[in-house]
């Protein structure tokens, strides 16, 4: 079989295996681990250097590539890469803890999901919230997983989520991490780039009867947004629901002007259940395409 369609196979299979068992749990996780070690290499390297940085960076992606080599199989590398019924899970369950009202514990479930303070925010805020995380993170912990695995197989995958959680530690606008931070930053923006186009592209597959007003949404508003790709992806979503996302928001002390998203009326805790359901269907289609190009593989028989 020729090696991108074996590897499309594998991919499928690991989807497959999250979407029915799940991720490990937190203290057994290897990302959690990942995230130890980079902690540790952190206080080893860290100075306010770009140069620093790229070290703490290149051998991030260096022992995510190394472990993914190790693992040989793609299919479990891709389970413990994704988080897509975990996303959906979490993502749900505020949605409907905000939905009957109870909207001290869905702030409090809120982190898990978003780095914004939530201790303001209202129902609809809130909603806003939860949909564009669903957006992002079905890139971050879905397609861009998935997309890399077929890439570079099991290395790739695990490559690819030593850069997005180094993004999450140290891959922020603060005084800490402007510069020390930079290369692993940018490094995401460029793993995101085509994965969160394919999101874009998946959603207009599974809401046609939106095609329009999701590639409308991608071209004119996203790019206004401050990531590449984070844009893409909820502007996407956005337009698909019919809702109007972005807007201020406050990370800890630090209030951002982001763009508005999307047309229509501001989003509700009710169409929190409406974006899972198009994050379901994406990873459906995606599921899908890996599926018909093994198959179209196995066919065509080894080169």
């Amino acid at each position: 079989m020729i090696p991108v369609a074996e590897r499309c196979g594998a991919v499928a299979a690991g989807l497959l295996l999250d979407r029915l068992a799940g991720e490990p749990p937190a203290r057994s996780h290897p990302v959690a681990w990942f995230g130890r070690v980079m902690e540790s290499l952190e206080e080893r390297l860290w100075a306010d250097s770009r140069m620093r940085g790229i070290v703490y960076a290149v051998l991030g992606v260096g022992l995510g590539a190394l472990a993914g080599r190790l693992m040989r199989s793609v299919a479990t590398t891709v389970a413990l890469t994704v988080a897509g019924r975990e996303l959906r899970r979490v993502a749900q369950r505020v949605g409907q803890l905000a939905a009957a009202g109870e909207l001290a514990t869905a702030r409090a479930e809120l982190p898990a999901l978003v780095g914004r303070d939530p201790s303001d925010l209202d129902a609809s805020a809130v909603a806003s919230a939860v949909i564009e995380s669903v957006a992002e993170n079905s890139v971050d912990a879905v397609i861009a997983p998935a997309f890399w695995a077929v890439v570079a197989g099991a290395p790739g995958a695990v490559a690819y989520r030593a850069v997005n959680t180094m993004d999450a530690m140290v891959g922020h606008r603060n005084a800490r991490y402007g510069r020390f931070g930079w290369a692993a930053a940018r490094l995401d923006d460029l793993a995101n780039y085509v994965p969160a186009r394919i999101f874009a592209a998946l959603v207009v597959a599974v809401a046609p009867e939106r095609a329009g007003s999701v590639l409308s949404a991608v071209r004119r508003h996203a790019p206004a947004h401050p990531s590449p790709n984070a844009g893409v992806a909820e502007a996407a979503l956005a337009a698909a629901l019919g809702r109007q996302l972005g807007g201020p928001l406050r990370y800890g002390p630090n209030l951002e002007n982001r763009p508005l998203l999307g047309t229509g009326p501001r989003p509700t805790p009710l169409d929190v259940a409406a974006a899972v359901k198009i994050a379901d269907r994406v990873e459906r289609a995606l599921l899908a395409v890996l599926g018909v190009a093994w198959l179209l593989g196995a066919r065509r028989g080894p080169r």
